[in-house]
């Protein structure tokens, strides 16, 4: 008999939430101070802490199925505004220009995304699952920075190189790798102690503190028993 949990399928929405307004507010380079970086950097590391949460308390089955609904609807979201977009404008409708500026998403950002989302997640998962088992469940902050600073490097990397190599300067390339990453990574250390209370809250709620010693770690294994919502 498959376990029914209070709140996954709450802190599915959210995680889905984050991913999907971060993809769209992506399309704006934002500059604060010394630091150059895309619009959806303010809002998408939460999705790596709802995904630190996710595999710390019901394991790394379960957080890969919603890691992948995350990307099914990313990609339905991204083919949507293509599509839309590509449809003839209504004779009064001045805003097409504005529209294809905002949504009109290219091929290659919508590529670069997808690509970088899956990988950098997944990493996060399966690192921060290793780590509780190498910990034995202790040290959370080990497993939810360490999991974050690798999945980060691999996401910021990935999508800054696919999106924007021979469209902007290599000089910027690497500041806007670098201004992302450490500022990704930043805010997970300063929700490290959210993390913590909302981890220790759920497991209490949900009477689960799963680890993953028999899990198979196939990002593509998503139909076996224990990844049920």
């Amino acid at each position: 008999m498959t376990k029914s949990f209070k709140h996954l399928d709450t802190i599915t929405v959210l995680f889905v939430t984050v991913l999907l307004i971060s993809n769209v507010t992506s399309t704006k380079i934002v500059a604060l101070g010394p630091l150059t970086f895309d619009g959806g950097t303010i809002l998408f590391p939460l999705s790596y802490i709802f995904g630190d949460i996710l595999t710390e308390v019901y394991g790394y089955a379960r957080s890969r199925k919603v890691i992948w609904l995350g990307f099914f609807a990313a990609l339905l979201m991204s083919v949507t505004f293509i599509v839309v977009g590509a449809l003839p404008p209504a004779p009064d409708w001045t805003y097409q220009t504005a529209y294809e500026q905002i949504l009109g998403l290219t091929p290659r950002i919508v590529v670069a995304s997808l690509i970088a989302y899956f990988a950098g997640e997944f990493a996060n998962s399966f690192t921060l699952a290793k780590l509780k088992l190498v910990t034995r469940g202790r040290y959370l902050w080990t497993r939810t920075i360490g999991s974050t600073l690798i999945g980060q490097v691999i996401d910021t990397a990935l999508f800054i190189l696919i999106a924007f190599t021979g469209v902007v300067p290599n000089a910027l390339l690497l500041t806007l790798i670098i201004s992302n990453y450490l500022f990704k990574c930043g805010v997970e250390v300063l929700f490290t102690p959210m993390t913590y209370w909302i981890t220790g809250w759920l497991k209490q709620q949900e009477r689960e503190d799963y680890y993953d010693t028999h899990t198979n770690f196939n990002p593509f294994h998503i139909f076996d028993r224990e990844s049920s919502v």
